[in-house]
């Protein structure tokens, strides 16, 4: 048995593998158990390598370095491709407000920290604060964040020895699940929510509901601009909608900017529902029609957008309505559909819906792909170019008066920010930012898993001590106050002062703390998705916001 005991022991390859192998297996493994129907997920192999760690098993603290900042960047900078295309959009309308009381909410735990801090006089060190801030919200770049800030004052020293932040982290970590879905609970226990009602305002009230795409029909009245062109009418009317198709007497058309319209014309309008009833009441009549009628001539077809030479142009520089004869009127991206107006800059991916003769339709296929085997393959220039981008822009400094140095982004920030804009503007430069979401969330899940096996295993050592003695109480104490109390704050000030639904509070409260199990909690008890759009459209600030002020507590408090 000499050579299994040489295998767990020496630090080769082979025993380096095998360590993380188990610890990420046994973690995953463990993470599927449900408590109350809530279960931890990936962050158990945090708790696998904590225990592997505490049993005297180690790798080599170069290697353990590398895997574990290298699982980082993957994790952050596939974060920032999934919820890059949407960062920008959040802003608009109701996803502004929603972000501010995200934001609050991260400001808030951050005050709260730093309360405690000056409360303990400084029992509780800020570099063990801040572990516990990222675990009291669940917020593992933040982790990763604070390490490299940390990094950073040791190699210019103004520390010699980095903390076990970590330990704050998984010390606060199983509580903040409980505490945020308490949250959750306490919020409608106060406010006496009833799921009904709520989901009544929802469908009365829904603001994505007036960007769904709408399809009428409508029979031409206006004789004010009869005998005017399309594009002309388009342009007085000044709403976006596309025309798919036309019926004249016993004729299917396909409409061009230079269609002119005559009384009685029968038109197949898409467009969102906000608009419907200008347009309506500018065109005329809404009418009934069988448009199967129209198959005999003309074919509708959705065409996944596969050619790279598509990428980042605009659905009206393609031309295809007046060189080919076919309309693009609804284009469908990551799940949602877009209304296929001319100034749609179009990406690789998209499943746009096209309407015209089969001919022509086979024509346009071959221009815009429609090869799902070329969306399969990976496109790891994009990737590496943005890692490569990500940690020069991470490494750059940037001065803030009142600190010792500069902050850099590092490891965790400038790979995310990178990420986010290369994933919305990336085809500007001709890159391909389309990964399947099976694929980025292997490398997601792969990243995370070496990263939290990597804190395990170098922080195990000494966390059953600290959780038994008074300092790891008081840990779990301070991450609890820094979860629940920011929570209540927002949550009674979206619902009393802004009369926010509650299926999208809770949303907005679970993307705050990049909460899945909340996340899972609050889609159970809706029963809609509502909750998941708010959720979505408050992580990508949430999570900028969380790596950034964790460096920056580091920095001015340690």
């Amino acid at each position: 048995m000499e050579w299994l005991n040489s295998l767990l022991t020496d630090e080769s390859v082979a025993h380096i593998v095998l360590l993380y192998a188990f610890v990420i297996s046994i973690g995953v493994m463990l993470g599927k158990i449900k408590i109350f129907g809530i279960s931890l997920g990936v962050t158990f192999v945090l708790f696998a390598g904590l225990f592997v760690g505490h049993f005297g098993f180690s790798v080599n603290l170069e290697v353990l370095h590398f895997i574990r900042e290298f699982g980082l960047i993957l994790f952050v900078f596939t974060i920032g491709m999934q919820v890059g295309p949407g960062f920008f959009s959040s802003f608009k309308k109701g996803g502004m407000q929603q972000n501010m009381l995200a934001a609050l909410i991260v400001f808030l735990g951050v005050g709260v920290a730093i309360i405690l801090y000056y409360i303990l006089a400084g029992r509780v060190p800020m570099a063990m604060m801040v572990g516990i801030l990222s675990g009291a919200v669940t917020n593992t770049p933040g982790l990763g964040a604070a390490q490299e800030a940390l990094r950073q004052l040791r190699e210019a020293g103004e520390i010699v020895e980095i903390p076990q932040i970590a330990l704050g982290y998984a010390v606060a970590y199983p509580l903040a699940v409980v505490g945020i879905i308490t949250a959750l609970i306490l919020i409608r226990v106060i406010f006496k929510v009833s799921f009904d009602k709520e989901t009544e305002k929802l469908n009365t009230n829904s603001e994505t509901l007036s960007e769904k795409p709408e399809i009428l029909t409508l029979r031409f009245q206006n004789k004010l601009v009869e005998g005017r062109k399309l594009r002309d009418i388009k342009h007085l009317i000044g709403r976006n909608f596309v025309v798919s198709r036309l019926k004249r007497v016993d004729e299917f058309l396909i409409p061009q900017g230079d269609t002119v319209l005559l009384k009685d014309d029968i038109l197949l309008v898409v467009t969102t529902t906000r608009d419907v009833e200008a347009i309506t009441a500018f065109i005329g009549e809404p009418t009934k029609l069988d448009w199967k009628e129209s198959e005999t001539q003309l074919v509708s077809r959705r065409i996944i957008i596969t050619q790279s030479k598509i990428n980042g142009k605009t659905i009206g520089s393609l031309g295809l309505r007046n060189t080919i004869g076919v309309n693009i009127t609804r284009v469908n991206r990551s799940g949602i559909d877009l209304l296929g107006t001319s100034n749609l800059v179009l990406q690789v991916g998209d499943r746009v819906m096209v309407v015209g003769e089969l001919a022509a339709i086979e024509r346009v296929e071959l221009i815009l792909g429609n090869t799902l085997k070329r969306l399969n393959e990976p496109h790891l220039i994009t990737i590496f170019v943005g890692i490569f981008l990500g940690i020069l822009f991470g490494s750059i400094p940037f001065y803030f008066p009142g600190m010792p140095m500069p902050v850099k982004l590092g490891l965790a920030g400038g790979p995310l920010i990178v990420a986010i804009l290369i994933s919305r503007f990336g085809y500007k430069i001709k890159l391909i930012t389309y990964t399947t979401q099976s694929a980025n969330y292997m490398l997601r899940e792969i990243g995370i898993a070496l990263f939290l096996a990597s804190v395990g295993i170098a922080s195990g050592g000494k966390f059953i001590e600290t959780v038994v003695s008074s300092n790891g109480l008081l840990w779990i104490a301070c991450g609890f106050l820094i979860t629940i109390i920011p929570l209540l704050i927002v949550g009674v000030i979206g619902r009393k002062f802004m009369n926010l639904n509650y299926f999208t509070l809770m949303g907005i409260l679970a993307g705050s703390t990049t909460d899945p199990p909340a996340l899972a909690y609050a889609n159970a008890v809706s029963g809609n998705d509502e909750p998941s759009v708010a959720y979505s459209t408050v992580y990508p600030m949430t999570m900028f916001l969380r790596v950034i002020l964790a460096q920056i507590l580091i920095l001015a408090f340690v």
